[in-house]
């Protein structure tokens, strides 16, 4: 009897295949009808409708979520809740994706039919290019024969991989297409981690009376009461033209105290190279950077005016860690 580690790693080179064959696949007609179906998609003014039954109908279901959190509007409509009043559901500036391995899924027959009467393009995943199913669409994405993985009771396993990446697949190519950014992907995902990564400084920063600078020629009395009234530990230094040219910092007093106190301009006490950062970075890369350098503040600085400061404490706070 092969144990349970024989057993998955069969099941994996089994499934591994099947992807191999299905790249393979893209170098011929099934490349060219991909590329159709990414066009009908991406040029659809409505929704993608997703349907599907058994195990396909829960691929068409991952599929609809991937695309809507992408930038296509998708939603997914059992075949059964399709026949009982949800075809309402599909406009005719819709577009259909169904998926089906055999192709003769008898549930997918009033979506295909509504489809056909209201002209409603009808794109067909399967695995039998010419069944009935793909015998009624407009574009057909006949992917190849596999091997299932579970090889005695033919559950759907390879095929089901095989559909999984083909979506993944339609989903990347629509992205490219319709130049869907970083910022359209955090509007749509703005709660967990992933939301919190693609958080901009711009967000986070604090602005306005909070930032803690002054002029290059006030006195180093003037600097402490400036870094005491805030809670960074640093004052930015500005010349005539409001332009950043140093800063100060607790460590920068402790050195001009040294040898007692003795009151003299900011500017020859001040840093020369004061750490900032632009306002639309992301604010991963800002706390990495503090990291790096071992410092808890950036100015955050545009078009060389100083518009905000950053803290370390910000960041932890919006959940980067």
């Amino acid at each position: 009897m092969k144990t349970s580690q024989q057993i998955a790693m069969e099941t994996i080179a089994c499934e591994l295949r099947g992807l191999e064959s299905l790249r393979e696949a893209f170098a011929g007609p099934l490349g060219d009808a991909f590329a159709h179906a990414v066009n009908v998609i991406a040029d659809a003014p409505g929704r993608v409708i997703v349907t599907g039954v058994g195990k396909s109908g829960h691929i068409a279901r991952k599929l609809a979520a991937t695309l809507a959190s992408t930038g296509k509007p998708a939603h997914f409509v059992h075949p059964s809740d399709a026949s009982h009043g949800d075809l309402g559901m599909i406009r005719e500036n819709d577009v259909v994706f169904a998926l089906s391995w055999s192709g003769e899924s008898s549930e997918l027959s009033d979506i295909v039919s509504h489809s056909r009467r209201f002209n409603v393009p009808l794109i067909v995943s399967t695995g039998n290019a010419e069944s009935t199913l793909a015998k009624a669409a407009d574009v057909v994405l006949a992917l190849p024969q596999c091997e299932e993985a579970c090889v005695d009771l033919m559950a759907p396993t390879t095929s089901t991989t095989m559909q999984l990446a083909l979506g993944d697949a339609l989903a990347a190519s629509l992205v490219n297409k319709t130049n869907f950014s970083r910022e359209d992907f955090h509007a749509l995902h703005p709660g967990g981690r992933l939301g919190t990564r693609l958080l901009r400084v711009r967000t986070l920063m604090h602005a306005g009376e909070e930032v803690p600078l002054l002029r290059e020629d006030a006195s180093l009395s003037d600097a402490i009461v400036r870094m005491t009234s805030g809670r960074f530990g640093i004052t930015g230094v500005l010349n005539a033209e409001e332009k950043l040219v140093g800063s100060i910092t607790d460590g920068d007093l402790r050195r001009a105290f040294s040898h007692g106190f003795h009151d003299r301009p900011a500017k020859d006490v001040m840093g020369r190279t004061p750490r900032v950062i632009a306002p639309d970075e992301f604010a991963h890369r800002a706390l990495a950077r503090m990291n790096a350098e071992s410092i808890t503040s950036l100015f955050v600085v545009e078009e060389g005016r100083v518009v905000g400061i950053l803290h370390i404490h910000d960041l932890l706070r919006a959940g980067l860690v």
